[in-house]
């Protein structure tokens, strides 16, 4: 096994540096709108995003097209999504930049708020779906006329725009019943065994879906009303965007149990600490035949996945070889990309996104030219929602070949979220340096993505991890989409082996080398001032820490904050006074008004 970086690899560095400066990313930040009642000691979330986005986008980019910040809708009347106005560069100095646009973005927003009114990058809101957890308060309607007949998630939470109301709508119809999310509930020393809830509204269908020892829910917006940080990435060419799409795959739930966020759901404590489990089961619109629940007679395919979940195959040369999951395509659709010229691996990929129907089709865009705009497509493509998403050049663009990663779960501060967003995105120029291959049977990272959701998984979870990254394909492909040279002959169960996210991260001698010291072994060949080399070593420290244990995930820090409560009763219950410390104590973390060095260091605050 080699410890090191070769001086071939040093060399290969070197050489690929001018493409790097080609290359673009994109972040993007999902905000909620909270509203602290200090009388009644209660906090709430605030159906407004609707006002401050229109706000927003007349003082900005509508008088502005160069603004440096960009606002867009979200799914929940509470949300609100920002990004940079425009891409961050490729050289190394913008590495600086992005906690600065992250904390602009939360000023420029929180200017326009009231004063008891604040802007929160919190995953999970720990009573959504409680009794008066709206500002203004809706009671939920569950009746069938109604978008969600939710037992607990009002409609008037849902954004306005038809597409969000349309889309919850459509999926619950499609699937002939609500969804149903089941969240394992953390058995605290009071928690009743077995817990039971009663639905005094119930018409029956929740008594039926809702599981012993489980938080039932039954909206999308317990998952769409959630809050991630993603990454765009702009590749130099499709081969580099279908390499990185595998690479950052089986990342995906290592990154996503280092940024643990969400332990708390309808206000009970939680046995997870992620929400992809629960966004999954919110926008599962497979029928019972395509669930395998009956056999298939209305339907045309078992489908093994919700639409919103793992990656169901790679794209690379590199990577068909451990295309190990069973792959449901649209035979027509597959030999018509076939005829077309396309691929085996990309038109499989596309060909099994057409087994979902469209959940949002609005009239006025039904007939459209196909050759000069590719709405249909991404109709399909935009509601797939998977831990990696392959996102080709639209027409008549300059944009080219992205990959977006989608796993993380939104942090307290900017400095944390820039310091995921910095390390994802160093982590692609390694890969892309050293062409280093990470990959592993698909079916194993299906596994790691499992584990990466429980319960302090960051400290005791094990993932499936390749043990030589330095040994690996080259991802070309040649005319028949087959990989030009592979690793038929190896050993498939000698290349990976079990490790602890802490290994993976900072190494352990013998096991392996570990990816923290190889970035700072491509930071030292590269050309990087002073400030910047400072600031990114600062974020490195911070996913160091969080991998060994040193300093906490969110959701650990949560859950100890709950826990050390004084009205806590160790019975899995968040009341609104607990609700509204956290809260308070969140929203003054975030602001910088007070430090929490258990979660995050002591960061030098350059943009407060």
């Amino acid at each position: 096994m080699r410890q090191g970086i070769t001086q071939e690899q040093r060399e290969s560095q070197g050489n690929i540096t001018d493409e790097l400066e080609l290359m673009s990313d994109l972040e993007k930040v999902e905000y909620m709108l909270v509203e602290f009642d200090d009388e009644e000691e209660k906090v709430r979330l605030t159906l407004n995003s609707g006002h401050l986005l229109e706000t927003l986008q007349d003082q900005g980019e509508r008088i502005n097209p160069n603004h440096p910040t960009l606002w867009r809708p979200e799914y929940a009347s509470y949300m609100i999504e920002g990004t940079p106005g425009q891409p961050y560069g490729g050289t190394m100095s913008e590495f600086n930049t992005v906690e600065g646009n992250m904390a602009k973005r939360r000023r420029e927003a929180s200017s326009l708020l009231d004063h008891n009114q604040t802007l929160c990058t919190i995953t999970s809101f720990p009573r959504l779906g409680c009794p008066g957890f709206t500002k203004p308060e809706y009671r939920p309607s569950p009746v069938e006329s109604r978008v969600a007949k939710s037992l607990f998630f009002p409609d008037e939470a849902i954004n306005k725009h038809p597409r969000f109301s349309n889309i919850t709508r459509n999926i619950r119809h499609r699937r002939g019943e609500k969804v149903v999310i089941n969240v394992p509930i953390f058995k605290d020393k009071c928690t009743p065994s077995p817990f039971v809830e009663e639905f005094p509204e119930d018409d029956g269908e929740a008594a039926k879906a809702a599981l012993p020892d489980h938080i039932y829910m039954d909206a999308m917006g317990f998952g769409m009303g959630n809050c991630c940080l993603q990454v765009t990435f702009q590749a130099c060419s499709i081969n580099e965007a279908r390499y990185l799409y595998d690479q950052l795959a089986t990342f995906c739930p290592i990154v996503m149990a280092l940024s643990a966020a969400s332990p708390f759901y309808r206000g009970f404590v939680s046995d997870i600490d992620c929400r992809w489990g629960v966004i999954s089961a919110s926008v599962d619109d497979r029928t019972p035949e395509e669930r395998g629940l009956m056999p298939l007679k209305h339907n045309k395919y078992r489908i093994f996945k919700s639409r919103y979940d793992s990656i169901d195959s790679y794209l690379s040369t590199c990577g068909e070889k451990y295309n190990d999951i069973d792959l449901t395509i649209d035979e027509e659709i597959y030999a018509q990309l076939l005829d077309a010229g396309i691929d085996k691996l990309l038109a499989q990929h596309i060909a099994h996104l057409f087994i979902r129907d469209p959940i949002s089709v609005f009239k006025e865009r039904l007939n459209l030219d196909d050759e000069n705009d590719s709405d249909h497509f991404e109709n399909l493509q935009s509601t797939n929602w998977q831990t990696m998403r392959f996102k080709p050049p639209p027409p008549n663009s300059d944009i080219g070949w992205r990959v977006e990663f989608r796993p993380m779960e939104v942090q307290l501060t900017d400095f944390e979220n820039a310091a995921y967003v910095v390390f994802v995105v160093l982590l692609t120029r390694v890969i892309l340096s050293y062409k280093l291959d990470f990959l592993i049977p698909l079916s194993k990272v299906d596994e790691n993505m499992k584990v990466a959701q429980k319960r302090n998984a960051v400290l005791e979870g094990m993932f499936y991890f390749r043990k030589d990254i330095f040994k690996g394909c080259n991802p070309v492909l040649d005319g028949s989409g087959s990989a030009q040279n592979g690793l038929e002959g190896e050993c498939a169960n000698e290349e990976y082996t079990l490790m602890s996210i802490d290994n993976i991260i900072n190494g352990k001698e013998g096991v392996f080398q570990g990816l923290i010291p190889i970035l700072n072994c491509y930071l030292e060949n590269m050309e990087v001032d002073v400030d910047t080399r400072c600031t990114i070593l600062n974020y490195l420290k911070l996913i160091k820490k969080r991998a060994s244990g040193e300093l906490m995930t969110t959701a650990k820090w949560m859950r100890e904050f709950v826990a050390n409560h004084p009205q806590y009763k160790e019975d899995s219950v968040i009341t609104d006074k607990i609700n509204y410390d956290l809260m308070v104590k969140c929203n003054q973390i975030a602001k910088g008004d007070e430090m929490c060095p258990e979660l995050i260091g002591n960061p030098v605050n350059k943009f407060k």
